[in-house]
């Protein structure tokens, strides 16, 4: 597996928690195995039916993620006869199989997949309605950074453009109830975090 080495090299150097990002059980176990400490399953643990298992046996935080389709199909016309409803749905549904196996409810993290199985439209109704996902009772996950859709709001602004539109989304999805953002600017995207975060210590204050 590519990643491994990666992974050892990185566990050595930082002490920050280190994610696999994958829905295949014998991957994300060897990257437990090299040093990571989290994993990250797109398929919110439907695509592998031994990934639930990986994950209670090395009692460690997972995200559960939603996604309409495959990821080589997901795209393809996407579509939903009640998006919110149904994306609740499929995390009660995810969850339920996760306790199944012996998966602790402290160590579940949810993330809606923006982006995945999801139209501009879609997208956008997201971000609106994220406090919904509070109810789910889960640390909420979000990842907006330099997503195609900030990228048509911007008059189809590449991917390397969109900085200030994913500022943006990020300060909207903290402000909506997100405890992570997941981002590729993170110097920058820090920064948004810290001023939102004070501003809604404020409010709750």
């Amino acid at each position: 597996m590519r990643t491994v080495p990666v992974i050892e090299a990185l566990s050595r150097r930082v002490s920050v928690p280190i994610s696999i990002d994958t829905y295949k059980a014998e991957v994300a176990q060897k990257a437990l195995d090299a040093g990571a400490s989290m994993i990250n399953d797109i398929s919110g643990l439907r695509f592998d039916p031994d990934m639930p298992r990986v994950v209670a046996l090395n009692h460690i935080p997972v995200v559960i993620m939603h996604i309409k389709g495959k990821p080589r199909d997901m795209q393809q016309n996407p579509r939903y006869e009640a998006l919110i409803p149904e994306i609740m749905d499929y995390f009660r549904i995810s969850i339920r199989l996760a306790r199944r196996f012996g998966i602790a409810d402290n160590m579940m993290i949810i993330d809606p997949g923006i982006g995945f199985g999801k139209t501009y439209d879609h997208n956008l109704e997201l971000l609106n309605n994220l406090e919904q996902f509070t109810l789910l009772e889960k640390p909420l996950l979000v990842g907006p950074s330099r997503k195609a859709f900030i990228g048509k709001i911007l008059n189809d602004a590449p991917a390397t453009e969109r900085l200030e539109g994913t500022a943006a989304a990020v300060a909207l999805s903290i402000m909506k109830g997100a405890n992570i953002v997941r981002v590729h600017d993170v110097k920058e995207m820090a920064k948004v975090a810290r001023v939102v975060d004070a501003v809604m210590r404020e409010k709750v204050g």
